[in-house]
């Protein structure tokens, strides 16, 4: 999803705008009525802190191909192996143990970082493969070319070649023009709503409870592979039924899946602590 980072003089707007913003803003709401006077959480405000330029999606323009988070995650076999998932599980340990220390700063930073990646495991564009495509398309270039290597496909040595890595990279319904159209239109559709009246579903907590935040993540994983959404996207690109599964279907998955991954690392880090009235 893009997360868009501060507009030149207004520092401000990387906590704003982005559709990473919007979903961490709804699911901060959500999370409220269950949080506590014993336990702190940060607020809105100090999460969006690491969010845009301060993200991940900050990394790419900061350090193009250098060490970039790379949330990509097949339906198919998907499992608590996966990359992403591991990466999902450390972000909320390492928020646990942040939550337990009060170290607001640092629990901020994971809780940020682990619903940017949440997100991004159940963003249909990044069910393709396109770690995969861009290998299969370019050779690995030198330091000094690193960014032009992410934008511009080699050929291998050959012209026809790297016209047609090219296309495939960048023409109609090619890997990043049809990546880009999905994020786009997500984005642009997300900007207008408030999502006030959204909340967890009946039996959210006690399935997290019983059954822990990984195992629900991938079937939730699942559950948006089976929306077909993306398939859709190469076919007819961005029309009105997709932005309407948007915010019916999709945008509601995510965001109980951050809520809920959020939820788990607090309630993990409440275990030790006494427990007290209820506070927004």
């Amino acid at each position: 999803m893009y997360s868009f980072g501060p507009i030149p003089r207004l520092k401000r707007s990387g906590r704003i705008i982005g559709t990473h913003q919007k979903i961490n803003r709804v699911a901060r709401r959500q999370l409220a009525p269950y949080l506590v006077t014993k336990l702190a959480f940060p607020s809105i405000s100090e999460i969006l802190h690491f969010e845009g330029s301060r993200g991940p999606d900050g990394i790419k323009m900061k350090s193009p191909g250098q060490d970039e988070p790379r949330h990509f995650v097949d339906p198919a076999t998907v499992s608590a192996k996966s990359s992403l998932v591991i990466d999902v599980r450390d972000h909320g340990v390492n928020l646990t143990e942040a939550l337990r220390s009060g170290n607001m700063e640092r629990a901020a930073f994971e809780a940020s970082w682990l619903a940017h990646a949440v997100t991004d495991g159940l963003t249909p564009a990044h069910h393709d493969p396109l770690d995969d495509q861009i290998k299969h398309m370019k050779a690995t270039g030198h330091r000094k070319d690193k960014f032009t290597s992410r934008i511009v496909m080699t050929g291998h040595g050959s012209k026809k070649q790297f016209i047609k890595n090219n296309w495939q990279y960048w023409g109609t319904k090619g890997a990043m023009t049809s990546h880009a159209l999905f994020e786009g239109g997500v984005a642009t559709t997300v900007q207008s709503k408030t999502f006030r009246n959204v909340d967890l579903n009946p039996g959210d907590i006690e399935q997290l409870k019983k059954r822990g935040f990984q195992a629900m993540y991938i079937d939730m994983i699942k559950e948006v592979d089976s929306l077909k959404m993306y398939e859709q996207l190469k076919e007819d690109g961005w029309t009105h039924d997709l932005a309407v599964q948007t915010v019916k279907q999709l945008l509601p998955i995510i965001f109980r899946a951050v809520t809920l991954a959020w939820y788990e690392a607090y309630l993990n880090a409440l275990s030790d602590k006494p427990k007290g009235k209820r506070a927004r």
